[in-house]
């Protein structure tokens, strides 16, 4: 007889062979195993075939639940779905899910990213995945991830006061995102957006440079009393004099090869570390005089800067603001290594009146152009410029 209550249900005995019994109303029963469990079924017919639906095992599954399962398989049912293919389709989905995690999801970003990059940049990318974001994310599934998720993933930074970093993990993660929005691993919009105003942001401030020709005279005036005292490393010296004349960054100053370096014509041609495209350097004479008596030091080493360690390659990026701090400079306030960079852009404009691309050409930096048709390298006009920068440098020292 179909049964009406859970007494009933609990009164089932097993018998040698698996049995079902109905449960009044709808398709539902029972399935009683020899071994004494009992599991709910929904019967049902779909395109002219009777099939079974598992709802469950009792008494983890109660008859009122049990048939509240049913009832949802009817529903779909009703609507031309075939409740066991949809269970089908909601496993699938969850072991995709399950095997679509934001971890995965970010190596496969990682490796397509990665191409092209300087090794710096993409040493910093891996490590911020590393410590910041895969700890947090990397279990989950990359769409189901939401604004909170990724908030959670940025305050334990933003408490440790690292600003800047909170801002270059988030892009990081809203990279990772859009890659699996791109790939179809992810149907929700990036939330990364939403979130620039529920973090604290890094306030900008700019590297110390001295822009005025009475601050430049006197630091070039300092530059050469150092460099004649006996303690200045003659590479040391040799530096702090071509930093104001090529106004390159330190690390690539002090990066520099002899091979890269061709004094019969004036050039230094390599690599830019930040955006990894050839730069080419023309040298003033004072520039080529400088090189010229360094190269008297040459004892074997490639680089124009070598390094007394011997677990060095070349010297040290903190020798520049060390020789600039000993100088009784403020490397914070007034003038840092980098700084001869904004120096030489300011006063090349305001002093000399060159134009600003030809400025920002020099200094290795995108000259604005949305199409890209500008592919020019003003190299008469870079010439011209890094002699008279040179000359004027000299009347400063002079004066």
């Amino acid at each position: 007889m179909p049964l009406t209550t859970t007494k009933q249900i609990e009164n089932l005995k097993p018998r040698p062979k698996l049995y079902r019994v109905a449960v009044i109303g709808g398709g539902l029963c029972i399935e009683v195993t020899p071994s004494g469990g009992k599991l709910w079924r929904f019967r049902y017919n779909y395109a002219g075939k009777e099939k079974l639906l598992a709802l469950g095992k009792y008494p983890e599954i109660a008859l009122k639940d049990a048939r509240e399962r049913r009832d949802e398989a009817r529903k779909l049912l009703a609507n031309g779905i075939d409740p066991g293919e949809a269970r089908k389709e909601e496993k699938a989905a969850k072991v995709e899910a399950n095997q679509n995690t934001f971890g995965r999801i970010a190596e496969e970003w990682f490796e397509v990213w990665r191409e092209g990059k300087a090794t710096v940049t993409v040493r910093h990318v891996r490590d911020r995945l590393d410590h910041f974001i895969l700890p947090f994310l990397a279990d989950c599934p990359v769409a189901e991830i939401k604004a909170p998720d990724v908030l959670a993933a940025l305050r334990p930074i933003e408490a440790k006061g690292l600003l800047d970093t909170v801002q270059r993990v988030k892009t990081n993660i809203s990279q990772i995102l859009q890659h699996a929005i791109a790939t179809g691993r992810r149907e929700l919009a990036d939330p990364c957006p939403y979130l620039k105003n529920a973090v604290k942001r890094h306030t900008v401030t700019h590297q110390a440079a001295f822009t005025q020709p009475a601050d430049v005279a006197r630091l070039l005036k300092a530059i050469d009393s150092h460099a004649s005292t006996p303690q200045t490393s003659v590479y040391v010296s040799a530096a702090l004099k071509l930093l104001p004349l090529l106004f390159c960054r330190p690390g690539e100053l002090i990066a520099a090869r002899w091979a890269d370096i061709e004094l019969d014509k004036a050039q230094w041609v390599y690599t830019v570390t930040k955006v990894k495209t050839v730069h080419l350097v023309p040298l003033a004479r004072q520039a080529v005089a400088i090189l010229r008596e360094l190269e008297q030091y040459r004892d074997g080493s490639e680089y124009v800067f070598p390094s007394r360690s011997r677990t060095a390659k070349h010297m040290s990026n903190m020798a520049i603001n060390r020789a600039l701090q000993d100088m009784g400079f403020d490397t914070r306030k007034e003038h840092t290594g980098h700084g001869f960079r904004a120096m030489a852009k300011t006063m090349l404009i305001e002093q000399l009146k060159f134009p600003k691309d030809l400025a920002d050409h020099q200094l290795s930096h995108g000259v604005r152009d949305p199409m890209g048709y500008d592919r020019s390298e003003l190299l008469p006009e870079r010439k011209e410029m890094m002699q008279r920068w040179a000359d004027y440098l000299d009347g400063l020292r002079m004066a």
